[in-house]
């Protein structure tokens, strides 16, 4: 095994201009990972390690491109072992509150909101494992306009470019990962028709496949019925799968029987000023809960996708992959209540969002270690922790000597979520990311309490 830390090993690419600086990317990301929650004086651990982060952030070449590109290039190479990769997108809200009120009076009432925007492009397994982060875009929002303005505006003039952007660099990987299959999914949002346009226009052999969840009732042609969701429900239903309904505020978690079917058909184009649009042809899976719980709403998707849907075993995989989005939101979970991201205070956008790349990765690396160990959990554990790492938690966790010979990465994971609070229970289910963000933030204090032991008693575990 490598002498590198996990940190060292994903900037192993960095190339900022200077050598001292792609050796601060990584030690200051390795700062941040082993403590995300507190500020950044915190993990760092001193004043000189403080300045040295802080000066860094203030770096002209430290960006929040050039701090991620290293981490793309680590998650590329994930990528290529994987038959099928899942390419998550969304938006995330990150708004800065500004106090207007002279300094030291006024109310908490006198502030005034800065929306500003995430949305970055994640890649999962099949399985949920998460490897990495492929692209992120970030801006500020401009003051709302109104609907009959944006009615007027083409797609590359509102936000809504984001999706295509995402997808387009879906086919950029597409083109570079031949081996492997690019699947983009999106929510409601991403239900654009220039979205399906653009599909047809990308060459074929780097054409990124896509799953997006329909906000609209489109007109179809030449289907059983003039709208979208009727020409589906119409067709012969395929059968039934099980899909997992997570839980909500004031709706616990449940399985939910869903009726499959699916078609499919040419869309109708929409009205665009200036121009017109081609039609096109999209596959449908409408996935119906007919028979809910008393009071439960039932659950409805219907699914447009590039992918082939003529029978039952491929609408489940257009399901069970559209499924996976839902990590995205987990991975903002992480990140803002994990790295706790909302409480940065550098003052500068120039500052802040290197500093946001960097925690992007403390991010992976947080649910990566977590859903790896779940779906391979009898992998050798210094494939993600160091030694280190696992001694200390063996040690802690266990109460006994760490045994010469590596335990499996799904028992360490086990042993760092019980430093967060995972009991472990005969029915608990595995360990969320809550406790391994925990755990992972306690092992860092074990790990260096160990390591003054060993420097004051000339010893090594």
């Amino acid at each position: 095994m490598s002498s590198a830390s996990w940190a060292e090993e994903e900037m192993r690419t960095a190339n900022l201009g200077d050598e001292r600086l792609n050796a601060r990317v990584a030690k200051l990301l390795e700062q941040l990972g082993a403590d995300p929650r507190n500020s950044i004086p915190t993990a760092c651990r001193s004043w000189a390690e403080t300045m040295a982060a802080y000066r860094f952030f203030d770096n002209e070449k430290a960006t929040f491109e050039t701090v991620l590109a290293p981490h793309r290039d680590a998650t590329l190479q994930r990528m290529e072992c994987c038959p099928v990769v899942l390419l998550a997108q969304d938006t995330t809200e990150l708004d800065k509150w500004v106090n207007l009120g002279p300094k030291g009076v006024g109310t908490i009432k006198e502030r005034q909101k800065h929306p500003r925007r995430l949305h970055p492009t994640v890649a999962f397994t099949p399985e949920r494992v998460c490897l990495g982060v492929v692209a992120a875009e970030w801006w500020q929002r401009d003051e709302p306009s109104p609907r009959k303005e944006r009615r007027g505006k083409g797609v590359d003039e509102k936000e809504s470019r984001r999706w295509i952007d995402s997808y387009q660099s879906s086919c950029a990987l597409q083109g570079q990962l031949p081996q492997s299959q690019v699947v983009n999914l999106a929510d409601a949002e991403g239900d654009l028709y220039e979205w399906f346009v653009e599909y047809e226009d990308v060459a074929a052999t780097t054409r990124a496949q896509w799953i997006v969840r329909a906000a609209q009732d489109r007109r179809v042609l030449g289907g059983a019925a003039d709208k979208l969701w009727a020409s589906v429900a119409a067709t012969p239903s395929l059968g039934q799968v099980e899909v997992e309904v997570r839980a909500r505020p004031k709706r616990p978690a449940r399985l939910a029987q869903v009726t499959l079917r699916s078609a499919s058909l040419t869309l109708q184009p929409p009205s665009r000023v200036g121009h017109r649009l081609p039609e096109v042809m999209i596959n449908a899976v409408l996935a119906c809960e007919e028979h809910p719980p008393e009071g439960v709403e039932p659950l409805e998707w219907l699914l447009l996708t590039s992918l082939p849907v003529e029978g039952l075993a491929q609408a489940v995989t257009v399901v069970e992959w559209y499924a996976v989005r839902w990590c995205i939101e987990v991975y903002f979970h992480v990140l803002k209540n994990g790295c706790q991201i909302n409480r940065l205070q550098l003052e500068t956008e120039e500052r802040l969002l290197p500093c946001i790349g960097l925690y992007l990765v403390v991010t992976w690396r947080v649910l990566y270690s977590l859903m790896l160990g779940r779906s391979c959990p009898g992998l050798s554990c210094e494939l993600v922790f160091e030694a280190r790492e696992w001694r200390a938690a063996y040690m802690v966790a266990k109460r006994c000597m760490p045994p010469q010979t590596p335990p499996s990465l799904g028992e360490v994971v086990m042993l760092i979520a019980s430093l967060g609070g995972y009991l472990g229970r005969k029915h608990d289910g595995p360990p969320g990311p809550k406790a391994m963000w925990t755990g992972l933030q306690r092992l860092r204090d074990f790990v260096i309490a160990f390591e003054a032991r060993d420097a004051l008693t000339g010893t090594c575990v």
